[in-house]
């Protein structure tokens, strides 16, 4: 069996209790993110294997008593709490992990935060091929142009969910981006300016120019100021899906990080088309992300597959988190070449280093 695909239950009953576990995710869902925002897992984690009561709960958050009680009996179905011989609350292995771990945490709040409401249009979506949620937080037509208008606690676990994967790959790249020398960067879709820092605090020499729309280069400047490199990064606006526009060329690197999976096949073809012609000769195109199928286990696929309805109902309708055979057609069609194909980078990440094709 594939790495990333899920054993099958194996029993009648386990096949109907994953079917039902399915049916009321999204009821279950807020039920544990509640337990953990409002205090009952802390609380029961801080009681250790003696348990805790929902009268005590009640009185630690400051809840009513039936409001601990819906929440405790749903999270022991959820099996995040269990109750001891004593029949008190402690705190499972798996709530253990749902409470501390921070890439269930980073992932609990994007969902929350950024898709819950929109996933209602799911359907929508998908039939008109357009990101038919966005409409809970505003009219824009993808998520890119109002990203720096959403709501402080959505931007906020956005970017948090952005930077927890792409930053972790960074130290890992970096030595392969730099084993030429490169003197000039192209940072395509460079957000709010975290690769480019990272580069110019790598190698002293490089200059790096960041394309992206204007609110995203407004955070990247501050970025790249607080950092002290703002002499060696600057910023080009630029509506990046318009495929008049061509990019500036002459970089003896072009860099292209968690960007690809933004955007559909076509307009993927049109960007990589742009970034190779971008390149000085001799150059190298890179392209950093996530291909569920080149994942080490069923968890990171299965995070994946969840990411990619985000961008069908709230990013652009059109994208998704893709196979790697995928990718690599669009690269042929963009006229490059794959000269190295590495993964397992930081979390979950394949890095495809790339030239023109002769």
């Amino acid at each position: 069996m594939p790495r990333h695909t899920i054993d099958e239950p194996k029993t009648p009953l386990e096949v109907y209790l994953e079917a039902h576990r399915i049916a009321f995710a999204p009821i279950m869902f807020q039920a544990a993110r509640l337990c953990r925002d409002l205090g009952i897992l802390s609380a029961a984690e801080r009681a250790g294997w003696d348990g805790i009561t929902a009268d005590d709960i009640a009185r630690k958050t400051n809840l009513s008593i039936y409001g601990v009680r819906v929440l405790t009996e749903a999270a022991i179905s959820l099996g995040i709490l269990r109750l001891n011989d004593a029949e008190r609350f402690v705190l499972s292995r798996v709530g253990r992990v749902f409470l501390n771990d921070e890439m269930v945490r980073v992932n609990t709040d994007f969902t929350q935060d950024v898709c819950y409401q929109g996933l209602f249009y799911l359907e929508e979506a998908i039939r008109e091929g357009r990101p038919a949620g966005l409409k809970v937080f505003g009219d824009w037509p993808t998520i890119y142009e109002g990203l720096s208008q959403l709501p402080e606690q959505v931007q906020k676990s956005w970017f948090a969910f952005d930077h927890y994967y792409s930053d972790r790959a960074f130290p890992d790249a970096l030595p392969r981006v730099f084993a030429n020398k490169p003197r000039t960067l192209l940072d395509v879709g460079g957000n709010t300016g975290k690769f480019a820092v990272a580069c110019a605090k790598h190698d002293p020499n490089v200059r790096v120019t960041i394309l992206d729309l204007p609110g995203q280069l407004e955070k990247a400047r501050k970025h790249v100021e607080e950092a002290g490199v703002g002499e060696r990064v600057e910023g080009v606006p630029m509506d990046l899906l318009d495929a008049t526009k061509p990019f500036p060329t002459g970089y003896d690197a072009v860099w292209m990080s968690q960007f690809v999976c933004c955007f559909s096949e076509e307009e993927v073809i049109s960007l990589l088309r742009r970034g190779r012609e971008a390149l000085a000769p001799g150059g190298a195109l890179y392209v950093l992300d996530t291909y569920w199928d080149r994942q080490a286990n069923p968890v990171a696929a299965y995070c994946l597959h969840a990411s990619s309805l985000y961008f069908t109902a709230m990013a652009n309708g059109t994208s998704r988190m893709y196979h790697s055979r995928d990718m690599l057609r669009c690269l042929e069609a963009a006229g490059l070449c794959v000269i190295e194909d590495i993964d397992n980078l930081g979390v979950a990440h394949t890095l495809l280093v790339c030239s023109p094709k002769a």
